[in-house]
């Protein structure tokens, strides 16, 4: 068989008219130090270095193919600079759930673990399941999701030298109280870029008043709402809930009926509802109420609170869909 030389223009025509009728799905497996292509049903493979000019380079080598869909795992912003270099390039950039490739991966009998066998299994669950693109948020919006896990950071630093406060001897005390107050400053500093970016936006503002006029929600579920679940108001109450995880899943087979249980989701925004639900269920004129009846029923309360988390995001989903402020009514 004839073979180009590689990289070449003719290499790439000769693959695009040999396999013209099939998809062309690019698999890319991302670290610290490198990104790793693999091109179905190609079988082409190279590596570039993970960084902005890295992730160009591979974005315009990729373009060539015209490919069906580019997919990357989420590896804690390690893809970031593929995807907005993706982005850019106008490629149907995919960011998915590394867990489910690994599971994807292992049915089809895999166990070995290479970068390569990685980036080919990442290609091989796109052509398989075909996952729609991930749109890449707006600047402003990723800039609050990354101060909001910032913010997150802190407060966990914080809780944790709260906790040696109880257990360290007076005598080491002043360090941590030292370390303590320049957490909370940098935690006031970060409120006011957050408070700056919403105010630079009439849309985002408009988008926070309204979330902020219903009960039971401050600035930081506001805030984590609009950066990490931007399809709220989009979708149906079941969809919605499924989304972020607090919809109860069957567990059924034959004549089995297994205990329903929630899973999956964004667990940023089901963290943060979660605390704010706490919150509610002391004083919230209707989760209130609601948690009351479901403990005395005999519901666990962690299940109970799920249940009003539940009610709380379709209240908020609810309100952005018909862009109106909150009302006792819509309880």
């Amino acid at each position: 068989m004839w073979a180009p030389s590689p990289n070449s223009k003719a290499e790439v025509a000769y693959l695009m008219k040999t396999f013209q009728n099939n998809e062309i799905n690019v698999g890319i497996d991302t670290s610290q130090e490198q990104l790793d292509v693999y091109i179905r049903p190609s079988g082409e493979y190279f590596s570039c270095a993970n960084t902005a000019q890295g992730a160009k380079e591979a974005a315009k080598r990729i373009s060539r193919f015209k490919p069906d869909r580019v997919l990357i795992e989420a590896t804690g912003r390690l893809e970031m600079h593929f995807v907005i270099a993706g982005a850019k390039a106008k490629l149907p950039v995919v960011v998915c759930n590394a867990g489910r490739i690994r599971n994807f991966a292992r049915s089809t009998g895999r166990v070995a673990k290479t970068d390569k066998l990685d980036a080919k299994d990442i290609a091989y669950f796109g052509e398989a399941l075909k996952p729609a693109p991930t749109a890449l948020k707006p600047e402003n919006l990723r800039h609050i999701s990354d101060l909001m896990a910032v913010r997150s950071q802190c407060l966990e630093m914080s809780t944790m030298q709260k906790n040696r406060l109880t257990r360290m001897p007076r005598s080491v005390q002043a360090p941590i109280q030292r370390i303590l107050k320049s957490i909370q400053k940098e935690i006031a500093l970060i409120d006011q870029q957050l408070e700056q970016l919403i105010e630079q936006s009439p849309e985002w503002k408009d988008k926070c008043d309204l979330l902020m006029s219903a009960k039971g929600v401050g600035k930081v579920l506001t805030y984590t709402l609009l950066s990490e679940l931007p399809e709220l108001g989009e979708l149906n109450r079941r969809e919605i809930a499924a989304l972020v995880g607090v919809a109860p899943m069957n567990k059924d087979s034959g004549k089995y009926e297994g205990k329903r249980c929630i899973r999956g989701g964004r667990h940023k925004v089901r963290t943060v509802l979660f605390v704010s639900i706490m919150s509610a269920i002391q004083c919230h004129p209707t989760l209130k109420p609601m948690y009351q009846r479901m403990v005395a029923a005999g519901k666990p309360k962690k299940v109970a609170m799920v249940a009003c988390m539940r009610k709380q995001l379709t209240i908020l989903n609810a309100m952005m869909k018909s862009g109106t402020h909150w009302q006792a009514k819509m309880s």
